[in-house]
């Protein structure tokens, strides 16, 4: 709204992408950088550091690859470059072809498990299913078993011992707090059962096809991702490649 009134006679676009994953061709298939958002998770459960997932497993999960995005600005650019508009794009999969988190648990541990992660001494990551906590309720039971209590008990030695465990009690308990407060940060999105309608997009992928435009270079249209093989054999070996270190 704010670009709308101030953007006086300069011709705007404003578009809009949903999660933004590693590439689906260009300039090769599963390239990405940095470690954001779902790829945080895929790593940490690569790693088998993620035991449990806290949010709605059967919530849809509003990913697009990011060569997508980038088709999709670049003919959005184009096609209002004398023409102005006041459309928004949302590009994202929710809609046409959406995939849930129930859906990513099951590809990481099908791939973590066919090609699991070799540590730095040799040994491999063995993953497992994922402990799914559905409210805020759950997650401060589990919380309190898993690493409170025993938090509580290594505070109650460390003070018999005369602070012989200050460093490990610390380290736990810094360990704990950052958990609780990307959970609060994070809270809003993990129950999150919204989707974004792409009409305005889907409207953009037609008039770019009939004026001409060559929609495989150009391709945003996320019906033609299928999930299972784009995850499997693009997104998790990109990850291993890219990220994990």
């Amino acid at each position: 709204m704010l670009v709308e009134q101030m953007k006086e006679t300069i011709s705007v676009v404003i578009l809009r992408p949903a999660i933004v994953t590693s590439t689906f061709k260009e300039p090769f298939p599963g390239w990405v950088e940095g470690e954001r958002t779902i790829d945080s998770l895929g790593v940490a459960y690569g790693k088998g550091k993620l035991t449990c997932f806290l949010g709605n497993i059967n919530g849809v999960v509003d990913v697009i690859p990011a060569d997508m995005v980038v088709n999709a600005i670049l003919v959005a650019m184009v096609a209002h470059a004398y023409h102005p508009s006041d459309a928004i794009y949302h590009v994202g999969s929710s809609v046409r072809n959406p995939v849930r988190y129930a859906n990513l648990q099951d590809y990481a541990f099908g791939y973590f498990t066919a090609k699991p992660w070799i540590n730095k001494d040799g040994t491999s990551v063995k993953v497992g299913q994922i402990t799914v906590l559905t409210n805020m309720a759950s997650f401060r039971r589990y919380m309190f078993v898993h690493y409170v209590f025993w938090l509580k008990g290594l505070e109650l030695a460390n003070i018999a011992f005369c602070r012989y465990f200050q460093r490990t009690h610390e380290e736990l308990n810094r360990k704990i707090q950052i958990v609780m407060r990307l959970v609060e940060l994070y809270r809003p999105y993990l129950f999150f059962n919204g989707i974004f309608d792409d009409m305005n997009t889907e409207k953009l992928r037609v008039a770019a096809t009939q004026g001409g435009v060559e929609t495989d270079l150009f391709c945003f249209d996320p019906k033609v991702i299928s999930w299972d093989d784009y995850f499997m054999n693009t997104h998790f070996p990109g990850l291993v490649k890219y990220i994990f270190k």
